[in-house]
């Protein structure tokens, strides 16, 4: 019953960045169509599996079917077309170049389906001296200044964020921008062709105020020079919290949680711009302020005093944290051969088309078969192709 109920999409990518956009359209309710080869792509081997698959390709691709096809097969070949005839978005991130080897490049594709948005994900873009290269989140990582946003905050050694963000932002990115083409070929019924880069990506994301130094070139600043203002990780007694002031109400609410009015009207903090200017001083006096309470009093204290807060969680204990059940952010749901499965909740919420995780993610070739019969193959056609070994999945 989602917002894209009807729309077909065709699933080329791998690993994160594509798959995951994919996702998120099947969350919404398009009918996702995974293409692998028929050994499977490579995240179905990374992490230990759980009736066969790994925990990030299931969340990865939660809600797709599978087709496991042999596309260097002339029959495999003529299947893909066949599913492209009749798609809305294909999506593909295969290395610069590769599409049109392959015979499925944008230009060969638009003579068959003017209508479709076809997706091109790639690490850095069609030119450059890197374009060709391959590429993982750690790379983008490095290029994009992410490392240097997370550096140490005392020896500036560079850090990665210990997450594939870079892969993820390009997923949203991708996501969004599906949608505004899709909403263009609904005003003119004009397909169009989307490239996207990982780099370009994470720069965008990162930009505002993780570049902040950077955009007024008449007043350029080295960006590492402010980053130690923000409000991050205290101790308290007992734990850790985080709290964080921007307003001057803010400002004023913290000190009166920490017992100390009397810095209210102290010139280094008494504006915004005064804070901002005297941020270490600032952080280093809440941080020893914040060590002398226990962090479920302070907590309140600060809640009382309308300051932004939260304890500080292990991922272990989010599934019992009184606001992820409250909004129930979590789903969990029984799956055949899966037991019960946790996923975060689509985030978008719907009030008209809502949004809902379709299904599991799909085993290798798990729909082979039942994609064919929808294209219109007969069952003896699927069993040559099953037998030819250019289809892999459940025999019919």
């Amino acid at each position: 019953m989602g917002p894209l109920q009807g729309l077909k999409v065709v699933d080329l990518t791998s690993m994160v960045s594509g798959p995951v956009a994919a996702m998120m359209l099947a969350d919404q309710g398009a009918a996702v169509v995974k293409v692998e080869p028929p050994r499977g792509e490579q995240m179905r081997f990374l992490g230990p599996p759980t009736n066969e698959l790994p925990a990030a390709f299931f969340s990865c691709n939660r809600g797709k079917t599978s087709l496991a096809l042999d596309l260097k097969a002339e029959a495999g070949r003529e299947v893909l077309w066949k599913l492209i005839d009749e798609a809305d978005v294909l999506l593909q991130n295969f290395r610069p170049g590769a599409m049109d080897r392959m015979g499925f490049g944008e230009s060969a594709v638009r003579k068959r389906n003017g209508r479709l948005i076809y997706v091109s994900i790639s690490g850095f873009g069609e030119s450059g001296p890197y374009a060709t290269q391959r590429v993982y989140d750690p790379v983008i990582q490095a290029l994009s200044g992410a490392t240097d946003i997370q550096a140490h905050r005392t020896t500036r050694d560079p850090e990665m964020f210990r997450i594939i963000i870079a892969d993820k932002v390009t997923s949203l990115t991708a996501a969004q921008a599906i949608s505004s083409a899709l909403y263009h070929r609904a005003q003119s019924g004009e397909g169009q062709h989307i490239k996207l880069s990982m780099l370009d990506a994470m720069l965008a994301f990162f930009w505002p105020e993780g570049m902040g130094g950077l955009t007024f070139a008449d007043n350029e600043f080295d960006p590492a020079a402010r980053s130690g203002s923000m409000d991050l990780i205290y101790p308290t007694l007992d734990g850790f919290i985080t709290a964080g002031v921007i307003s001057d109400k803010e400002w004023v609410g913290m000190c009166r949680a920490l017992n100390r009015e009397d810095l209210i009207h102290d010139e280094r903090f008494a504006t915004a711009r005064a804070r901002g200017q005297n941020g270490e001083a600032r952080k280093a006096l809440t941080l020893a302020e914040i060590a002398k309470w226990p962090t479920e009093e302070i907590l309140r204290r600060l809640n009382d005093n309308d300051v932004p807060n939260a304890p500080l969680l292990r991922r272990t204990e989010l599934l019992e944290n009184e606001q992820i059940v409250a909004s129930k952010a979590i789903e969990r749901t029984l799956y055949d051969g899966f037991g019960e499965v946790r996923q975060a909740r689509p985030a978008a919420q719907f009030s008209q088309t809502p949004s809902a995780i379709a299904g599991p993610a799909p085993k290798l070739g798990e729909h082979s078969a039942t994609i064919l019969r929808e294209l219109g193959y007969k069952e003896e056609q699927i069993q040559e192709l099953f037998d030819a070994g250019v289809i892999v999945g459940p025999k019919p």
